[in-house]
């Protein structure tokens, strides 16, 4: 089998007044490889300054999702053999999270079936976010023992109560409804709708094409739990979370605690801390330069490589995690993976 030309991963044209940019790797649910966030950081600077381009729109292509992430065989493999390639992937994708947050033009993102990991941090930090009901949204990180990043600790720890919390902790996916209601997204449009309303985009404002297209938002499903969530994950420690989860007395929670007790320990600990640093930090950018030093920390640990391994490479779904237990986890253990990473420059961004 031939692999797919890197210069046809990313599809950048102009239509009319909007520069339309298309992830373009189907069979992979659009992953995110290096030659794509260069790709589309490319686009944006090429229409940064182009009087003919009145916004730019995101899309992905194929029916299974925007993106389902980052290309995580990659990190896999570049992680065994010191991660230096991996941490520089981080590098420019981060910048281009940050790009797209701070963009002077509209950026509309079409967030229709699979939204994760990397693919929230290029849609969820648009000017405008549109979420369809084929919408699975989320940041599954501690499935694989990493931690939330592409900005995603700071959309998170932004949630309404402890739902933030309780996603990441879980690397649980939202509904569109869900989306919307914790900061992920900022309008309702059904699929059907998709193709009629990029192509209005052309001539349309984009908050005129949303006025004409979206429909009203229904509840979010985690809404009407928020009472549970945000009783068990106020604790201070996962250890304590977990506890209040299984004593709860309700099926939820112990579902919860249940897919908490899958994750690595040491994934867990530092994405709890990483949540609640990123809540007393003054911007995006500050959050960005935190999640660089914990992603840098992550390439460098045994279990990143181990939780691709069990999912991804030999999907067997048993992961060994080292450590093995919260309690082997310590404060100091925690605290390290915060600090700037040793011999290389930081993001700087903030």
């Amino acid at each position: 089998m031939t692999s797919q030309p890197d210069q046809d991963l990313v599809l950048a044209r102009r239509d009319g007044r909007v520069g339309r940019i298309t992830l373009n790797r189907p069979r992979a649910i659009n992953a995110l490889n290096h030659a794509m966030i260069l790709a589309v950081r490319a686009a944006l600077d090429a229409w940064e300054h182009d009087p003919e381009v009145a916004a730019v729109v995101i899309t992905g292509a194929g029916e299974r999702g925007l993106c389902a992430g980052g290309d995580i065989r990659f990190f896999h493999d570049d992680a065994k053999i010191g991660g230096a390639a991996a941490r520089a992937f981080f590098r420019d994708e981060y910048l281009l999270n940050h790009r797209i947050a701070r963009y002077p033009k509209p950026y509309v993102a079409v967030m229709d079936g699979l939204v994760l990991g990397g693919g929230v941090g290029v849609s969820a930090h648009g000017s405008l976010r549109v979420v369809t009901e084929r919408a699975a949204v989320g940041m599954p990180e501690t499935a694989i023992g990493f931690v939330p990043d592409v900005g995603g600790s700071w959309l998170l720890a932004r949630a309404p109560g402890e739902l933030g919390t309780h996603l990441a902790l879980t690397a649980g996916r939202m509904t569109a409804m869900d989306a919307l209601h914790c900061g992920f997204a900022d309008h309702y449009l059904p699929s059907e709708r998709i193709a009629e309303f990029t192509a209005a985009l052309a001539e349309l404002e984009p908050v005129e094409a949303v006025r004409e297209f979206a429909a009203p938002a229904e509840p979010a499903p985690l809404a009407a739990q928020r009472g549970w969530i945000d009783h068990c994950y106020a604790a201070d420690t996962v250890e304590e979370i977990l506890d209040r989860l299984l004593t709860a007395g309700l099926p939820e929670a112990k579902e919860a605690a249940e897919q908490i007790l899958d994750k690595s320990p040491t994934a867990l600990k530092v994405t709890l801390a990483a949540l609640r640093r990123a809540r007393r930090l003054p911007s995006l950018e500050a959050a960005l330069d935190q999640e660089y030093r914990v992603s840098s920390a992550s390439l460098g640990a045994p279990d990143f490589v181990e939780g691709i391994r069990a999912q991804v490479v030999d999907k067997d779904r048993n992961p060994r995690w080292s450590p093995a237990g919260l309690a082997e986890v310590s404060e100091l253990d925690v605290a390290r993976c915060f600090e700037p990473p040793v011999g290389v420059p930081e993001l700087g961004l903030a």
